[in-house]
Parts: C-alpha cells; sequence; structure tokens
C-alpha cells in the first residue's frame, strides 16, 4: 500500500472531507494491526457499515452495476452491497488476514418472509477452508456464521486468488480472468495506491 498515493488520489477525488475519512480509515488500520480477528472482523464492519450510505449504482454513479474502490466508497460515503464487500475485503487484507479466508459471496437474498429475492453481496470470513463463513454485510449489523443467514443463498464466491460455485470448498478458475469487473476494480485500485 501506498499512502502518499493514496492520500493523493483522495485529494484528487474528494478534496478535505475524502481525506478526513481516509485518515480514519489509516487510524482504524494501526488500532487495529495487532488485534484479534474477531475485534478486527467487528470494527472493520462497523468502520464501513457506518460510514457508508447504501445507494444504488445508478444513483451514485449512472451506471446499472460499477463496483467501486475503497477510496470511492469512502470518499462518496456511498456504495450498494458490493462496494461494502470489496472495502471490507481490501481492508481485512491490510490487517494482514490471509486472502485464503477471505471472499466476496454472490448471493440471493430473501427479502422478509417473502418468496422474493435480489441479488446481494456480503464478505465471508472462512477460520478454515472447510467449516462455513461468518458473514459480514450490510443489511444486518452482527456478524454471524452462514448458517444462521437463511435468507441467502450463495451462488459463486471469489476473491483475488479464485472463484467458486455455490458453498464449494475447491476453486474452480481464476478470478480475474471470469470477473471483468473485479478485474476493472483491482486495476482501479492498483492506480490509486493500494497493492
Amino acid at each position: 500500500m501506498d499512502p502518499t498515493r493514496l492520500r493523493q488520489s483522495m485529494q484528487n477525488m474528494y478534496g478535505a472531507s475524502g481525506l478526513l475519512v481516509l485518515e480514519e480509515w489509516f487510524a482504524l488500520l494501526e488500532r487495529l494491526a495487532n488485534s484479534a480477528i474477531d475485534e478486527q472482523l467487528r470494527e472493520v464492519n462497523d468502520f464501513f457499515n457506518r460510514r457508508v450510505r447504501w445507494l444504488d449504482d445508478i444513483d451514485i454513479w449512472g451506471q446499472e452495476d460499477y463496483w467501486a474502490t475503497p477510496l470511492e466508497t469512502m470518499g462518496r460515503g456511498e456504495g450498494d452491497c458490493e462496494d461494502y464487500s470489496i472495502a471490507k475485503y481490501i481492508t481485512l487484507k491490510q490487517l494482514g488476514v490471509p486472502t485464503e479466508r477471505l471472499r466476496m459471496i454472490y448471493v440471493r437474498a430473501r427479502i422478509g418472509r417473502s418468496n422474493i429475492s435480489q441479488a446481494h453481496m456480503v464478505l465471508g470470513y472462512y477460520r478454515h477452508p472447510s467449516v462455513e463463513p461468518l458473514i459480514l454485510d450490510n443489511l444486518v449489523p452482527s456478524i454471524t456464521p452462514g448458517s444462521q443467514r437463511t435468507d441467502l443463498d450463495p451462488i459463486f464466491s471469489f476473491n483475488s486468488d479464485g472463484l467458486w460455485a455455490g458453498g464449494s470448498t475447491q476453486s474452480r478458475a481464476d478470478p480475474t480472468q471470469r470477473l471483468s469487473r473485479w478485474r476493472y476494480v483491482l486495476g482501479r485500485m492498483r492506480e490509486q495506491g493500494f497493492p
């Protein structure tokens, strides 16, 4: 991570208000650097759930499906489910959480008690590859085991290293080859100063 470049990018894109949030993010990283994983998960989940207002991509970016970088999400203070998940994923990686323990999970989320569902993304933390994940979500503020989130039906999951179908533990593909939006957001993150 290049803090100087991140600060320059934030200043150029969002000015002083963006820089203020970025400095809060740097302070979060410093404060949690040696904390237990459960505290890191809780604090990172809360940081973004409290600072980012949910809004549709069409209202934020004028596009149907735009995946924002953490800098864009923090700078605007707005995002949709992918933006929350990406920001939490990158933050936890910066804290040293191994990539293999984190996956963004594309799900169908049931609305209330109805049979109606909508596309949604959450972040999963896997203490071990063969166990169920803990779910970090912008819709439900508490971190809960996947089995307790009966409102979510996993379709696929991915991280920087792999792409998995449903709840599979075996990676099926290179996500940067299969997911163009993921590839695009990774490229923009590198330009802004993320590793």
